[in-house]
Parts: structure tokens; C-alpha cells; sequence
């Protein structure tokens, strides 16, 4: 889905639902500061279809057990009841389940709450309306979870943006438990300076309220909105909008003596200045207004870095290096003797990736060779699809290599009679090939430092 840009040259050439979202658009665009009194109207059945198709299929069940299979049997029938109950104001938001997921190199984990399926159905829905206000108002430097935009076009930004300036000076914020301890009191107000509409607002705080489901207890926490629903991080990005992102460009960065570039992924984020003093004011005031609206920055995850290029530095200096969206980022040298900005795969998320190969080689040791093949061919892809970067392959190939060596390591488990050799292994990587290292991701444009 392309970012909603206001324009309605093609209105009639688009379905319903589209034009009535490029209604929205050009009508956010032209008035950017007025609050929206009339949305839910377009909630129709056409919309909830449409909200249906885009809605993730063959994701993890919610708290009732019911999965897409099953609801599209009477999909209909359960789409108009759906409707009705959220304009009526009857619907009941479920309370979402809550399970743990691996984070950094997987001694640490993450709390992610699953929605219904019904439940997800209608965050998207009120997610399309909100979608093409907020697109008009979002700054470029926001990348999160935006309709193309993605983690790679953040890292590109951040790759032309130190490689323009020779580096500079980094500032790396973490901000501890985000999710859990925004404010939602802050929220509705944030939200109603542009969306007034009773049934959206009174959908959305059901959504807040609606309680936590883990190991069998049923908990409502006060604050925070749980990480892992549809219209989560739609959220996230509204509140940081305000809180981070229009303060910094209309507040802090007029006041700055040098250049500062803010690159946000949802509530991670990087700012690069070019002036040291200028970064020490503001990492001091950062913390100050990430206060006010409840937030914290994380004590030992944030930190300042001195990222200038190595030809502006001592060559005794060792050269620092930080972490964004699971990448080291790092000065190395190019073919031609020069410095270049790299990415490499972040160790933490390496581990992770292998460990997780390991886990699924040994509880599927006894499957079918083919299917085996099959699934780890698919695994292989996926890792390259993300971390396939210009500058990665190395660590592209130590993850093949590791991840053949672990194959075989639980091939040979198999049964204790028989010995899978090398010899033996390498034929059958013959007949079933793992995939060689790929650089998926187009380079984005060169700068000379």
C-alpha cells in the first residue's frame, strides 16, 4: 500500500474504499490543523472486507481460539455483526494474550499481546482512517510502520545522511519499556487534536482497557498499549509525533548551531549532529521532556558517539561503532583506499538468528528430508531478504556455513546406527542446495567522504 498523499486525480479509477481514503487525505492535507468530528461513517461493510483481506491470515490465535479459517466461514454474516456492535457501542474489546518472544540475542524477551482475529479486523479498519490523516501529518524522519516506508529506507537515510556529512556526532536513545509505560492520558489528547469522532475514540480506549491474558490471569494494566496489535503502532508513532518529532523540528532544531538530522523507527531512534555541543544540549534536555510524558531514557542504552570519519580524526583513535534495527553500523574501508559507512549484522541478532536454527533443526531432525529442505531454504531466504545489505556478505556466508553444519549435526542424530559424514553430507547438498549468500536490498546512492 502506497503512503496516502492527498491526491484524488485518480479517485474514479480507485475502488470505494480507496477513494473515501483519498477524501481523507486531501481533506487532512488542506486543513492540517483541524480536528476530524465525522469518520465512523465511513465504516461500512465494504470497508470491514477490505480491512478482512489485509489482515494477516495465518497468525497466532487470540484469547477465544478462533482462526481466519474458521471466521470466513460465515464471513459475512460475522463482519455485519461485527459493524453493528461497533457503532452501536456494544462491542466489547477481548483482552489479548500475552506471550514472550526472544529480544537482542535471546536471553532476554519481549511481551507481545495477540488480538482476536475478529479484534484485528477492526484495528485495521479504524487503522485505514487514522492511516490517512496521520500520513499528512507524519515527518519524513519517521519511518516505523508506515505505509512505504521501512527499516531498510531508515537505514538508507542514515547511511546518506552520515556519508554527506563525513559522520558526526551520534546520539543512540533508547527509551526503556516504551510500550508498557506510555501515557494514555497523553494519548487521547495527542489523538484529539485531529480525530474527534465518538466511535473511533470510544473503540480505541476499549482497545487500552482491555486487559492482559497470561498464564491463565486476567490483569488491566494502567498505562502503556500492548505491543503486537494492529493498531499499536499506529499509536506509538501519534505519540512520538508529538512528543519527539514535531518538538524536535520546530523546537530544538532552529536553536542548534550545527546541522541535526532526527531518523525514527517507531521508538527507536538516531540523531545526528554535526556540532558536539549541540548534542550535549540536547541529549540533556531529551531526557527532561521524555519525562514530562511519562517516558525515560534508558540509562545504560543511550549514549553519545563520536561517528565523524575517520579522515577527520586521529588515526589512534579507535573507530566506534553502534547498533540500529538489528545492523552494526560502522566506518570501513572501500576498494579504492576510501572510508565508507557500512552495515553489518548486529552479533546479538547473529546469535539469535543461528540459535533459532538450532532450535528448529533439532525438533524437526525426524521430518522428511524434502520438507526439511524445504522449510530451512525459506528460513535462509528470509534472513537474507532482511539483512542482505550491501557490505553484509560476509557475515551472510557465516550464517549459510553455520546453519549447513547445523543441519548435518542433527541429520547425523537421526538414528544411532548410521554416521553422516562430510562425504555423504556434501552429496546431498548436491542434490538439495542450500541458498548461497544474496544481497537483496538495493544499495541506496553514493556519497564520497
Amino acid at each position: 500500500m502506497e503512503p496516502l498523499k492527498g491526491n484524488t486525480a485518480r479517485a474514479s479509477d480507485l475502488d470505494p474504499v480507496s477513494t473515501k481514503r483519498e477524501r481523507i487525505a486531501t481533506l487532512a492535507k488542506q486543513s492540517p490543523s483541524m480536528a476530524f468530528t465525522s469518520l465512523n461513517h465511513h465504516l461500512d461493510l465494504d470497508w470491514l472486507l477490505q480491512a478482512c483481506a489485509l489482515t494477516r491470515k495465518d497468525g497466532a490465535a487470540g484469547i477465544d481460539g478462533e482462526k481466519y479459517e474458521t471466521y470466513r466461514e460465515k464471513l459475512l454474516s460475522n463482519l455485519e455483526t461485527l459493524l453493528e456492535r461497533a457503532k452501536s457501542g456494544s462491542y466489547r474489546a477481548p483482552p489479548v494474550r500475552r506471550v514472550h518472544i526472544p529480544k537482542g540475542s535471546g536471553s532476554a524477551t519481549r511481551p507481545i499481546g495477540i488480538p482476536t482475529f475478529e479484534d484485528k479486523v477492526l484495528q485495521r479498519a479504524v487503522v485505514m482512517i487514522l492511516e490517512a490523516i496521520y500520513e499528512q501529518d507524519f515527518y519524513d524522519g519517521s519511518y516505523g510502520f508506515r505505509p512505504g516506508r521501512s527499516a531498510q529506507h531508515a537505514l538508507d537515510a542514515l547511511r546518506t545522511t552520515l556519508m554527506g556529512r563525513q559522520g558526526g556526532w551520534v546520539l543512540e536513545v533508547d527509551i526503556q519499556r516504551f510500550f508498557d509505560t506510555l501515557d494514555r492520558a497523553h494519548l487521547r489528547e495527542f489523538l484529539q487534536r485531529r480525530v474527534r469522532d465518538g466511535v473511533l475514540l470510544r473503540l480505541i480506549g476499549k482497545w487500552l482497557n482491555a486487559g492482559v491474558m497470561e498464564d491463565g490471569t486476567l490483569h488491566y494494566p494502567e498505562s502503556g498499549s500492548p505491543q503486537g496489535g494492529v493498531i499499536s503502532p499506529l499509536l506509538a508513532n501519534v505519540y512520538l509525533h508529538y512528543v519527539l518529532d514535531e518538538w524536535f523540528l520546530q523546537e530544538v532544531q532552529p536553536r542548534l548551531r550545527g546541522e541535526a538530522k532526527l531518523i525514527r523507527y517507531a521508538d527507536d531512534f538516531i540523531i545526528v549532529f554535526t556540532d558536539e555541543s549541540d548534542a550535549h544540549r540536547v541529549l540533556e534536555v531529551l531526557g527532561k521532556r521524555f519525562a514530562k510524558y511519562g517516558l525515560a531514557l534508558h540509562p545504560e542504552k543511550t549514549r553519545l558517539i563520536d561517528f565523524r570519519s575517520p579522515r577527520r580524526r586521529k588515526p589512534s583513535v579507535k573507530l566506534e561503532t553502534f547498533d540500529l534495527l538489528g545492523f552494526t553500523i560502522h566506518w570501513g574501508r572501500t576498494r579504492r583506499g576510501g572510508w565508507a559507512v557500512y552495515t553489518c549484522t548486529a552479533a546479538s541478532r547473529f546469535r539469535r538468528a543461528v540459535k533459532a536454527i538450532q532450535v528448529w533443526c533439532r525438533g524437526h531432525r525426524h521430518d522428511p528430508l524434502l520438507e526439511q529442505h524445504k522449510t530451512l531454504v525459506l528460513k535462509i531466504r528470509g534472513h537474507y531478504g532482511y539483512y542482505g545489505r550491501c557490505g553484509n556478505y560476509q557475515a551472510l556466508s557465516r550464517f549459510v556455513r553455520l546453519v549447513t553444519k547445523i543441519w548435518r549435526k542433527w541429520l547425523q542424530r537421526r538414528s544411532w546406527k548410521t554416521r553422516l559424514n562430510w562425504k555423504k553430507f556434501n552429496g546431498l547438498l548436491d542434490r538439495h542446495p542450500l541458498p548461497p549468500p544474496r544481497i537483496t536490498v538495493p544499495a541506496c546512492p553514493r556519497a564520497n567522504s
